[in-house]
């Protein structure tokens, strides 16, 4: 395959350019513009942090991409899924309260904030996954597969289960809805805490399968009725209800790259990520640790293979931040990733993403 074009850019600014302006140039010299957007909604997928974390993407980067879509005539909006364990993002209303806490706004970015699988995560839409190895339908959030365009803007940093979260992770695990979050996070089914059930029923009025039962004012799911679609997870009001998390981080990780195949399949997709504020673990814990390496910079691609190749290469080229989680761990694997989380192994989602034909793993780099 030819290698795919990934293109740079760094922090510094100067006093006739600052980020925002710099993100725009990026992505339009990345060929943003070669997309038909005339009369087309684009979806804008990304993370709107999770209460109390403080290194997710900024807002004004989210304005600069949904500003230069309508310039090009689109519609564009914002995006995520809501998630399967308790949060502050797990229900449609909880989710934009967070995306306004955090500053993404109509009025700071531009555009509307839209949670994909509707209020209570399961307002999804099943997609067949050609060649998939683990996953046969995909279960994506409606208003992700409505999009007649997707785009990608993605904060590079760590995780503790899938090494890195880069475009892989935000399509493929964040536009999955509730019941796609099950399937890729787990091989089990839900548990129910009896110290925290009060017996309400809310989880068998959900279930269409009367896998939940309540003895003694407890509940408990029958799992051989269970489809695992985690409904009950979202209308539990005493968040006694959660998923095993018991899949393992190289299935979850191939998992993650079949739901992208479907989420990006047959339309038109751009990508962008921002290798900045490179925390160890994911942008869903509601802190964050003090990042293991320094501000890399801007890249965007066609190619959200290669982009997220490109940022894993430009991390590991970078010096560890003193007294950083990364800093404190043994450095045997000689991979940042893998020394800050040694139970993964990122390599997995980039190897299954080009099984799958996503991308190539193979790009140049173009600075701008």
């Amino acid at each position: 395959m030819e290698k795919a074009k990934v293109y740079f850019t760094d922090m510094h600014t100067s006093f006739s350019e600052n980020l925002p302006q710099k993100l725009e140039r990026l992505i339009k010299t990345a060929g943003i513009g070669q997309i038909d957007f005339e009369k087309k909604y684009a979806a804008i997928k990304m993370h709107f942090g999770e209460p109390g974390n403080l290194a997710f993407l900024r807002p004004n980067y989210a304005a600069v991409v949904a500003k230069v879509v309508k310039e090009l005539g689109g519609k564009p909006f914002l995006t995520d899924c809501n998630t399967l364990y308790v949060g502050g993002r797990k229900n449609a209303l909880d989710h934009i309260d967070t995306a306004y806490v955090n500053g993404f706004s109509p009025f700071s970015t531009g555009c509307h904030v839209i949670i994909g699988d509707g209020l209570k995560g399961t307002d999804d839409v099943l997609i067949p996954v050609e060649g998939g190895e683990y996953v046969k339908e995909a279960k994506i959030g409606r208003a992700m597969m409505d999009a007649d365009v997707f785009i990608s803007l993605s904060h590079f940093k760590g995780h503790e289960l899938t090494g890195f979260g880069g475009a892989i992770k935000n399509i493929g695990m964040g536009c999955g809805s509730r019941a796609g979050k099950m399937e890729m996070h787990n091989a089990g089914k839900p548990e129910v805490d009896p110290e925290k059930c009060v017996g309400c029923g809310r989880c068998i009025k959900i279930c269409a399968h009367d896998a939940p039962v309540i003895t003694n004012r407890k509940a408990a799911i029958d799992h051989t009725k269970c489809v695992g679609c985690g409904r009950c997870i979202g209308v539990c009001p005493m968040d006694a209800i959660s998923a095993p998390g018991d899949e393992t981080n190289e299935i979850l990780n191939k998992k993650m790259a079949e739901y992208t195949w479907a989420v990006l399949n047959g339309r038109p997709h751009f990508h962008i990520s921002l290798v900045i504020d490179v925390s160890p673990n994911c942008d869903c814990h509601a802190e964050n640790d003090i990042p293991i390496v320094p501000d890399v910079g801007m890249f965007a691609s066609f190619d959200p293979v290669a982009l997220d190749q490109a940022c894993a290469d430009a991390v590991n080229r970078q010096t560890i931040i003193a007294d950083s989680q990364l800093d404190h761990m043994p450095h045997v694997h000689h991979d940042h990733f893998i020394d800050s989380a040694p139970t993964t192994d990122w390599h997995s989602q980039i190897d299954h993403a080009v099984k799958m034909g996503i991308g190539t793993d193979q790009y140049e780099l173009i600075r701008i």
